[in-house]
């Protein structure tokens, strides 16, 4: 392994509590008249959680928010893609702008507050760091790289990721998009290249390149996700097998 990617929400950063506040803020907003206003926020979050792993995008926290709000049942990939294409591309393109500019207000206007929502996965932190010097790092995420940067530093593992190693929402709409750019740029065969996420989707994506995966069974998945993932031959990782699974000879 020459070179290891990583997803960020949902490998390195534990930020679902976030995602949420922020979704939720910019689905009121957009749709002021909805009844997930007056419902249990504990409930929805719940609800929520569960269909974070079939998304990809800012806006398909939107999409989620909005199957929720319908009372949709989408049990699996297929009938998340299915709602998602019935929706407003216009509603989906704004509430992608909105959501970002929620996101940032919320970082300015309370800091420790924002900070406070986004706590790395400390085994994973403490195992880059570990391992530093024993190949490359790089982090392929939907998130901005203004807030990647924000809480690389707040973790203190900033020094891990050069300048060009951060490749954000703006580099390209899918992780496939990301790990070529990274085989261009870094002359890295796909074949020398690791790739971390929590969401098998983005593992889906970039399997055809050659690129080995691994699902981050402590993100957002669960049985469902596990199962598919062990069919179609990715690792499997754990925060206390990580290391030995990942840097095995």
């Amino acid at each position: 392994m020459k070179l290891l990617v990583l997803d960020f929400d949902g490998v390195i950063a534990d930020s679902a509590p976030e995602a949420f506040a922020v979704a939720r803020t910019t689905f009121l907003e957009l749709r002021p008249d909805t009844s997930l206003r007056r419902g249990d926020p504990a409930g929805l979050y719940r609800a929520f959680l569960e269909l974070m792993p079939l998304g990809n995008r800012a806006e398909d926290y939107g999409a989620a928010l909005a199957a929720i709000e319908a009372s949709a049942v989408l049990p699996d990939q297929a009938a998340y893609d299915g709602f998602r294409a019935s929706l407003d591309p216009a509603w989906l393109r704004a509430y992608h702008r909105r959501f970002y500019e929620v996101r940032t207000a919320l970082s300015e206007r309370d800091r420790a507050g924002w900070l406070a929502m986004l706590r790395p996965y400390p085994e994973l932190v403490a195992l880059l760091r570990r391992r530093a010097g024993s190949c490359e790092y790089a982090i392929a995420t939907s998130k901005d790289r203004r807030s990647v940067a924000i809480l690389l530093a707040d973790y203190g593992v900033a020094d891990l990721f050069p300048t060009g190693s951060v490749l954000d929402k703006e580099t390209g709409v899918t992780k496939r998009a990301h790990l070529e750019h990274l085989a261009r740029t870094r002359g890295v065969d796909c074949a020398e290249m690791t790739f971390v996420d929590d969401k098998v989707n983005h593992l889906d994506a970039v399997a055809p390149l050659g690129v080995r995966c691994a699902l981050a069974t402590w993100g957002y998945n669960g049985p469902r996700e596990h199962a598919l993932a062990r069919a179609r031959g990715y690792l499997l990782c754990t925060l206390a097998d990580a290391e030995s699974q990942l840097f095995a000879r």
